[in-house]
């Protein structure tokens, strides 16, 4: 249907001519994130404050014209990008740190910072910002928000969530609010930062993020314990857990990943025979760092690895990490389409998790390498298919029908961290009860009584 030409005109003069885009590249460019899937928005448009996001959300709200905000476009479940038109409101320009307090211990930054520059910063004053998606030198913050991003170190720290003390936002209906605080203690009202955090875009727009931050550790020790299958290797994961052991991170590898990312980066990761490979990082003082090393050792040795490795260097820390973050990558490039399910599970129910990937591997007929963040059951399971093989596409649907069916039964969720926008919007009620979805609805009306922002995900 499009937008009506005095209303295009109208959004085009908030944020004027030179912040506007309608050209097919523009529009169909915007309109595609990570998933690799998605629909050309009518018009783009980049606001460069706080009152003319306001205006376009008014106008939006006004006229029924749906409205989508894109920060990084990093994202693996649609959920920042249109399926039915209107406009994609990108947030390219709100790219500041605007404080860095040390004496309180936060930040407060605009939604398109990078996570790892925040991150350069406050180490830089010896602060410290844990959740540390893989995508971190891509992704920005206010996409971390949305989703209520982890990554490799919430096995420690926890999630997004457990740092976002205060937003700024504006809603659908066109209003600039301002959520909880700097204070470290707040229990004013409703908590609507936190319902906020992992709303994946529907609620409100945010343009302000305010984040706790701690002293960051002196010392951390990295190391690479190979094993000779996954099974061996989720043995030295329940191993370390019942060592009591609270490494930061505790990343598993199959083979097959750890294959991809060598033909990816041209270079060994692991030992030849390496089936599996768990890289553990602690961190902390110095006498604690080395307390620890020694049970990660003993612990990984008991579950029969192959060898256990700490980096000796600050280059091979790096070449680690490196290889672990280039793996969605490197299997991107290994098929014509990699479906990547980011599910997760108790951390006890890991070992019945990789039985039922094996399972589906086995009777789909579909290559399903898997890693993640083992610590904390969170495991990133990958459909390798090619989209032009009808029968492949029909086996790898019943797949994922079957994994989610299993993740749940295993008392797990369908998604650790990366939402569910539209790609797993007809999965929600194998986790959800109608009663419940049905009172998320409810709350959605509160917040966009007429449905303009980012519509057709998470149930629709």
């Amino acid at each position: 249907m499009g937008i009506a030409a005095d209303v295009k005109a109208a959004l085009v003069a908030a944020v004027g001519i030179a912040n506007a885009r309608e050209d097919a590249d523009a529009r169909l460019q915007y309109g595609t994130d990570a998933l690799l899937r998605g629909a050309p928005a009518d018009l783009v448009l980049i606001p460069g404050t706080v009152e003319e996001i306001a205006a376009i959300a008014r106008l939006c709200h006004t006229h029924g014209v749906p409205l989508v905000v894109r920060g990084a476009g990093t994202g693996y479940t649609g959920g920042a990008v249109p399926v039915r038109g209107g406009v994609l409101l990108s947030m390219e320009r709100f790219d500041r740190i605007l404080e860095i307090d040390e004496e309180n211990l936060l930040a407060v930054v605009q939604p398109n910072v990078l996570t790892g520059e925040l991150q350069d910063a406050v180490e830089s004053r010896g602060l410290f910002y844990p959740p540390d998606p893989a995508s971190l030198k891509k992704s920005a913050l206010g996409g971390n928000v949305a989703e209520c991003a982890g990554g490799p170190r919430a096995v420690k720290y926890g999630t997004t969530r457990r740092y976002v003390m205060a937003l700024q936002a504006v809603l659908p209906t066109g209003e600039i609010i301002r959520t909880g605080s700097k204070a470290v203690k707040n229990v004013v009202g409703y908590d609507l930062t936190q319902l906020l955090v992992g709303s994946e875009g529907t609620l409100a727009i945010l343009t302000e993020i305010t984040l706790r931050l701690i002293p960051k550790p002196p010392v951390a020790a990295t190391l690479q314990a190979t094993f000779v299958d996954v099974g061996a290797a989720v043995r030295g994961v329940t191993a370390l857990l019942a060592a009591r052991v609270v490494p930061a991170t505790i990343e598993l590898v199959d083979a097959g990943s750890l294959q991809a990312v060598e033909r990816h980066l041209k270079r060994s990761v692991a030992p030849a025979g390496t089936g599996a490979m768990l890289l553990i990082e602690v961190d902390g003082v110095p006498g604690g760092v080395a307390e620890e090393v020694a049970l990660v050792d003993e612990a990984c040795q008991s579950a029969g690895a192959l060898a256990v490795q700490r980096a000796a260097t600050e280059a091979e820390r790096e070449a680690l990490w490196e290889a672990r973050r280039a793996l969605s990558y490197a299997l991107r490039a290994s098929a014509p389409r990699k479906i990547n399910h980011d599910v997760s599970v108790p951390r006890g129910r890991v070992p019945q998790l990789f039985e039922l990937l094996a399972r589906l591997e086995r009777e789909h007929r579909l290559w399903i390498p898997a890693f993640g963040h083992a610590g904390d059951g969170n495991i990133h399971v990958n459909l390798m298919v090619n989209p032009d093989d009808g029968d492949e596409m029909t086996r790898a649907d019943r797949a994922a029908q079957e994994l989610f069916e299993g993740v749940v039964a295993l008392e797990g969720s369908i998604s650790g961290e990366h939402g569910i926008g539209f790609a797993k919007a007809k999965y929600l009620s194998l986790e959800l009860a109608p009663e419940v979805i049905a009172l998320m609805r409810r709350v959605k009306a509160a917040f966009d009584p007429n449905g303009i922002l980012n519509p057709g995900k998470i149930w629709e």
